[in-house]
């Protein structure tokens, strides 16, 4: 039902760092907000490869929308188009796939990234991502699957290889993590548990730069590789990917590596929406905006996240970009309402972290480049700290803890 409010009628497309920081941080009492999403809750990346493998369980990272913030209205759908001359959306429901619109007084596209593929073939139909919840729960029942079906009698060995083969493509924080948990539930839980394939398993990570970890301080990548090494995780950098099969990837030098799970972590591209968007963007099909997070020739909608790119600051596609735009804009669209003068959008870098796995961490921080155990005691704090809700850091925390002293679940349902 189209709302009766008289107040100022704000939509936030999207679930993730971006739009929940605006909530966060907006006075309700002066809008009336409605969120668009596909997914009804919010993910908490960071941790989304701890689950893959069962050291965080899935629904101790996701906070649903309509209980963290009741005074906002939510709609599952997907936006498809935007009128600006008359300030409404176009929208199709995530259920059922009807048709409705919504109008506007102002609006918030922070709708962030898809996959990107770069044009390879068979990586539609062959990978797996690693974006949302199920992108990770379909890689935790393919690892299962794989060891499940080299422990069938009558597997031949070049078979037991091709299917205990990992294979993870990109070596960013996100393919490097992944990588890392894989060889933690490896060495911990599925060697006691399927000891007779022990010496078939291997973990390649393929990075087609000249190192992993490009964003990262270049000491610790070069300290990433030596540990991997010695985890007997391949890193293969150079490494162009130009095919996927079903059972095989090509390399651009000729090479195939057979695999029983690739896992494609490379990069992300421009949503349908953003694509579809008449507005100003860069090279990477991002929208520009101005120092106040507002599209240059519409100064009602704002763009922030990994959709958009401030004009005069190149700023990384991180979590901790998108939190902070989404609190800044709370609070400027607050001031505004209120006559109040606002000040531009400051970006302050706190630094990257990252699991690298054996409980050894990396922090990249203004001041400290750390790396081990008492980073990895860090690390974990920190994401602990960032957590939404009291709930979901109480269920982190319990289990870590399940997860020491019991291992992790193999069940696959």
């Amino acid at each position: 039902m189209p709302s009766t409010s008289t107040k100022h009628r704000l939509i936030l497309l999207g679930s993730g760092f971006a739009a929940m920081s605006v909530l966060r941080t907006i006075d309700p009492k002066l809008f009336d907000i409605t969120v668009i999403s596909p997914r009804n809750h919010f993910l908490f990346t960071p941790l989304l490869p701890s689950t893959t493998v069962g050291t965080v369980e899935f629904r101790s990272i996701i906070e649903p929308i309509r209980a963290a913030y009741p005074f906002a209205a939510f709609h599952q759908a997907n936006c498809t188009s935007i009128d600006l001359t008359a300030r409404s959306i176009a929208c199709e429901s995530a259920i059922d796939k009807e048709q409705f619109s919504l109008p506007f007084d102002s609006l918030v596209l922070a709708v962030g990234t898809i996959n990107n593929t770069f044009g390879v073939a068979g990586v539609e139909q062959y990978a797996l991502y690693l974006k949302e919840v199920a992108d990770a729960r379909a890689i935790r029942q393919r690892i299962i699957d794989c060891f499940e079906r080299a422990s069938e009698p009558g597997i031949p060995d070049s078979e037991k290889h091709r299917l205990l083969h990992f294979v993870v493509v990109g070596g960013g924080p996100t393919g490097v993590e992944f990588a890392a948990e894989m060889h933690d539930f490896v060495i911990r839980d599925l060697h006691k548990l399927y000891p007779a394939l022990r010496s078939f398993i291997r973990i390649t990570i393929l990075e087609a730069r000249a190192q992993i970890l490009s964003t990262f301080d270049q000491v610790l990548g070069a300290y990433t590789v030596r540990h991997f090494h010695r985890q007997q995780i391949e890193v293969l950098t150079g490494s162009v990917v130009i095919n996927i099969d079903a059972d095989r990837i090509t390399l651009k030098n000729g090479t195939e590596i057979p695999f029983g799970m690739v896992v494609w972590a490379t990069g992300t591209g421009p949503t349908p929406l953003i694509k579809s968007l008449n507005a100003q963007k860069d090279y990477a099909s991002r929208l520009i905006i101005d120092e106040f997070l507002r599209l240059k020739e519409h100064r009602n909608i704002y763009a922030l996240g990994d959709c958009s790119v401030i004009e005069s600051q190149n700023l990384p596609a991180t979590a901790q970009v998108a939190e902070q735009q989404g609190k800044y804009l709370g609070a400027a669209l607050t001031a505004r309402t209120l006559g109040k003068p606002v000040q531009p959008f400051r970006y302050r870098h706190y630094g990257m972290l990252a699991y690298i796995g054996s409980e050894r961490a990396l922090a990249d921080l203004s001041q400290v480049k750390g790396r081990g155990y008492s980073t990895y005691l860090f690390w974990r704090s920190a994401y602990l700290t960032r957590l939404v809700s009291f709930k979901n850091k109480i269920l982190v925390l319990f289990d870590w803890m399940k997860t020491a002293v019991f291992g992790r679940d193999i069940s696959r349902f």
